[in-house]
């Protein structure tokens, strides 16, 4: 089997060691967890982990099993990068005098739809939000005029296909309560 990027929703109860399990998952299979993100879900009271992985469907199918074995998983997904609609956001500090001095500076943040969120005497900060090719092709283009720092998101992603994990999680909720 090949590998491929997949991306893994766990619905779960925001309970205290739970990313901690999941990530024991990843590391007895000795697979790297690529992009990470936690956030609140449609259902009040339910989280959302997305994570990104590169892997074989055999494996990431494996995972997700044992993942859903988790007392406070709800329910466990796994998509590929073709199934889902996805969004990652990186944050450049770059030298204030590059902004000025050099002029391509200015065309890499217009032709890469970025955005300048803040100048300061020392440095200014570019934000890029897009999938994780975009963003790495601006940095491709930043990097020969130097980058005090780089920072990216854990990747963001909703099916493309209906789920009916909505009715699932009401369905918990009202028998949770």
């Amino acid at each position: 089997m090949e590998k491929e990027w997949f991306t893994i929703s766990v619905y779960s109860e925001n309970n205290v060691g739970l990313l901690n399990r999941i990530s024991g998952i990843f590391l007895k299979r000795h697979i790297n967890i690529e992009g990470l993100n936690v956030s609140k879900s449609e259902i009040e009271g339910i989280s959302k982990f997305t994570i990104v992985v590169f892997t074989t469907e055999e494996w990431v199918r494996k995972i997700v099993g044992q993942i859903e074995k988790q007392i406070e998983v709800i329910r466990a997904f796994y998509h590929t990068d073709e199934e889902t609609i996805y969004q990652e956001s990186a944050l450049f500090k770059i030298a204030s005098n590059l902004l000025f001095d050099e002029r391509q500076i200015q065309n890499i943040i217009k032709d890469n739809n970025a955005q300048i969120v803040t100048v300061s005497r020392d440095f200014f900060v570019v934000a890029k939000s897009g999938r994780r090719s975009e963003v790495n092709e601006m940095y491709s283009q930043l990097k020969p005029y130097g980058i005090m720092q780089f920072v990216r998101s854990g990747r963001i992603a909703v099916s493309k296909a209906e789920m009916q994990i909505s009715a699932l999680l009401q369905e918990f909720q009202t028998t949770n309560k």
